[in-house]
């Protein structure tokens, strides 16, 4: 019979050590590591759900953002502090999730793309998107606020590198639903059913039910995956990502961001990369009643729930 760990208080395991030499080790400059030691420290302390987490956990998701010159300010959007169930090791860890703003960021630091972006298309832009010859031709909404009101039809991400050579890639809206409803398990229609510890799940309707209001709202938290919180945040990620996989030049500083989406780190300080089909085992069950939101403060763990955006 496996038996909960004596948690130790992230203050307090922060001051050991062992974590004092990892971090001096990784940062070096005193100033920055006493900077980094009061911010992650603060941002534990507000947030219950990142309390509950290996305290291992946490300080290497944060020393590779802290590495990767990325804010956790979620306002910004850069990079994510996300608690996930490790049921195999009988835990809760925090995970480095990078935004697609951070990746935005790390591709523009890298000092080789004149521009790169993603960006909603919405009803009446798209003229013609020719997969083969890499053609995408659309007509702008002029006017900003009716842009913003209208149907959204599919996303659009391009680059540019400073030697001319440009990349495009174009996803409609029904094959990014697609997308999320194979890999999140907190979104899509899912039917009512009574779970393994005796809890009843209320089910899910469709996205096209639940954006017309179409759902029970005293079920609300059925719907806490940021897919519903913010679909088009999700699917700028998902594009913005496969759009560097085809061929992109990555820094080294991306293929870390990219290598360190999605990691947890063993009791010994060993990094494990996890595989899509480990995040999924490990994944915060929704209908266990755990709300994939944390509190205001970081995005839910349903947001990983892509393999795109964990390979």
């Amino acid at each position: 019979m496996s038996h909960q760990p004596q948690k130790i208080k992230f203050s307090v395991a922060i001051a050991q050590p062992g974590y004092q030499k990892l971090i001096n080790d990784t940062l070096g400059d005193t100033k920055r590591v006493q900077r980094f030691v009061s911010s992650i420290t603060s941002a534990v302390a507000v947030n219950p759900q990142l309390q509950e987490c290996d305290p291992a956990t946490i300080l290497s998701a944060a020393l590779l953002g802290e590495a990767l010159n990325l804010s956790p300010s979620p306002q910004l959007g850069q990079y994510y502090l996300v608690p996930f169930e490790d049921k195999k090791n009988n835990r809760i860890t925090a995970t480095f999730i990078c935004g697609w703003k951070g990746y935005k960021a790390l591709a523009m630091n890298s000092g080789v793309y004149r521009y790169i972006y993603t960006i909603p298309v919405k009803k009446g832009e798209l003229i013609r998107y020719d997969v083969f010859s890499n053609v995408f031709e659309a007509r702008a909404i002029e006017d900003p606020l009716a842009r913003d009101l209208a149907e959204t039809v599919g996303y659009y991400g391009c680059y540019e590198l400073l030697n001319g050579y440009k990349e495009i890639l174009y996803w409609s809206k029904e094959k990014m639903l697609r997308h999320a409803e194979r890999y999140s398990k907190a979104f899509g229609p899912a039917p009512a059913k009574k779970t393994a510890n005796g809890k009843d799940f209320p089910g899910r309707v469709s996205f096209a039910e639940y954006e017309a209001g179409n759902y029970d709202k005293k079920n609300e938290w059925a719907y806490s995956s940021f897919w519903y919180k913010d679909f088009d945040g999700m699917a700028n990620k998902t594009i913005l990502r496969q759009l560097l996989s085809k061929g992109a030049p990555l820094s080294t500083e991306m293929r870390m961001a990219y290598e360190g989406d999605g990691m947890t780190i063993s009791n010994n300080l060993t990094p494990d990369y996890l595989t899509g089909g480990e995040i999924n085992d490990m994944i915060i069950d929704i209908a266990d009643a755990t709300m994939d939101d944390p509190p205001n403060t970081s995005p839910t763990p349903s947001e990983v729930l892509s393999i795109d955006d964990i390979k």
